[in-house]
């Protein structure tokens, strides 16, 4: 099973996806914004642009997805945003047309629960340094909330642990028990996010 967490910049994918890798033994996490910055490092930057309008990483993002899982026996867990309709048919359509059992999921909320979320990310919190997602918030919220970015999963009163539980019992998955109590949890969110500052 792909289980594609889609969503605006700073919803809570990406802590999902490892909330979800956490307490799903063999579970694996696949996140395409790897490729992309990988595409993006290959370019001088005047050419980088947003990478998902490369056909190369439509076509990495497929055949990496198709090769992960063919051969790992647990659900592969990508935190991606795709809000162009066509992007979303070479990626989670084609893996789909592929015979893979893709679960989708537009994790979304409010415009102010995401600049909230957004706000108090990272080691230097503050939505000054958030500049894209904020640029693109509300074209991704109107975007995402159309039939064809379906399931929806509203998120606004929902903490991470909360969202992994609603999205794996959407698809039949049984999570291990949430161990560690609240702290914990703070610090591994932390730490998560911290592992996925960019620095380029």
């Amino acid at each position: 099973m792909i289980v594609w967490l889609n969503g605006p910049f700073g919803v809570g994918k990406t802590q999902t996806a490892y909330e979800l890798h956490r307490r799903l033994p063999g579970s694996a996490v696949c996140d395409p914004e790897h490729l992309g910055f990988g595409l993006h490092r290959m370019l001088p930057e005047g050419l980088r642009g947003d990478f998902q309008d490369l056909p190369a990483w439509r076509q990495g993002v497929f055949e990496v997805l198709d090769l992960a899982a063919r051969r790992h026996p647990g659900p592969l867990l990508v935190p991606m945003t795709v809000t162009e309709p066509r992007y979303f048919d070479e990626t989670v359509g084609r893996l789909r047309g592929a015979g893979h059992d893709v679960r989708h999921f537009a994790l979304l909320a409010e415009r102010g629960t995401v600049l909230h979320r957004l706000n108090g990310r990272g080691l230097l919190p503050g939505l000054k340094r958030e500049g894209f997602a904020v640029a693109r918030l509300d074209g991704c919220l109107a975007a995402l909330r159309a039939p064809e970015f379906a399931d929806h999963l509203a998120t606004d009163h929902l903490g991470v642990p909360q969202a992994a539980a609603r999205v794996a019992a959407l698809c039949g998955l049984r999570l291990a028990p949430d161990a560690g109590g609240p702290l914990r949890g703070r610090l591994r969110r932390a730490l998560v996010g911290v592992r996925h500052i960019r620095l380029d």
